[in-house]
């Protein structure tokens, strides 16, 4: 891979809009393409060019990254008729980004090298400030001479970059991450509600605990919106039900039984269920006032 390297996105979310400004940003030819086409618009206004579909994008670049919704999603685009695997040329490097099921991500690797192709799992942690920012971390399944062709590429996005063991060990990973995050999100909400029902100002508690053995990017981060009632999607609550699924049936399948991280995605799904699905994270801490509109005690 050149500097001259086409390179192709597929997934202009959130997080994916940002991360592929930054390729486009580093001087790489970019091919973009979204189910929503309108999302797309700023960074054809930047030189970015609209594929009409993922087939015809895969068709035209070195490099695809994709970053999509569910397993469903990344099934679609990367097995369907128009789709990634049956219309990228042999040598092309296929990297999903989307947070997925590491069978999944071991059955792209195996269909891609049946193809001449090579493919990574690169999920990614930092959510919409650390894909802005350029400072996510990357988390790697794949062949090392894969990861080091397309290094220079996570680099555009990424701080903290590393590869993790073969095909599925991103996805591995980032499972290992977010089951970390879903029992500090427990922690999180539950001190800022004591403190509340204390009558402290959660926004001091913060300011203090979060300078001591507390301290953690959840309650320096996303405590502030917590006590300013501030729920806008940084990661929205119905894709983080997503991983602990996915994460729980990977659990079942090892043999290991993590009930935290079962009663996080119980009270993620009250989310869910009260209609919160398209909040984030720090939405959780609804679920200990009754899930009213404002988050304030029922």
């Amino acid at each position: 891979m050149t500097a001259k390297s086409t390179i192709g996105f597929i997934g202009l979310g959130i997080m994916g809009r940002h991360m592929a400004g930054h390729i486009l940003a580093a001087g790489y030819p970019l091919q973009v393409y979204n189910r929503t086409a309108a999302k797309a618009a700023p960074l054809v206004e930047q030189g970015a060019v609209l594929a009409e579909n993922p087939g015809a994008l895969a068709a035209a670049c070195d490099v695809v990254i994709t970053i999509v919704g569910y397993p469903a999603d990344v099934e679609e685009v990367y097995f369907g008729d128009n789709g990634i695997i049956a219309n990228a040329r042999p040598g092309t490097v296929l990297v999903d980004m989307t947070t997925s099921s590491p069978e999944l991500a071991q059955r792209i690797a195996a269909a891609a090298a049946g193809k001449g192709l090579a493919a990574l799992d690169a999920p990614v942690s930092g959510g919409d400030i650390g894909a802005r920012d350029g400072k996510l971390a990357i988390m790697v399944g794949g062949a090392a001479e894969t990861f080091d062709s397309v290094l220079p590429v996570f680099e555009t996005m990424g701080a903290r970059i590393a590869l993790m063991g073969p095909a599925g060990a991103g996805q591995h990973t980032k499972m290992a991450n977010q089951i970390a995050i879903a029992s500090t999100m427990l922690a999180v909400s539950e001190s800022l509600s004591y403190a509340e029902a204390a009558g402290l100002d959660p926004a001091k508690v913060i300011e203090v605990v979060g300078t001591g053995a507390a301290a953690s990017f959840l309650l320096n981060g996303l405590g502030p919106k917590i006590a300013a009632r501030d729920y806008a999607p940084g990661f929205f609550v119905h894709h983080f039900v997503k991983d602990m699924s996915i994460a729980l049936s990977e659990a079942e399948r090892m043999g290991l039984d993590l009930p935290g991280l079962a009663l996080a995605r119980s009270l993620y799904q009250k989310l869910v269920d009260g209609g919160y699905g398209e909040e984030g994270t720090q939405a959780l801490f609804r679920v200990y006032c009754g899930l009213t509109a404002t988050g304030e005690a029922a």
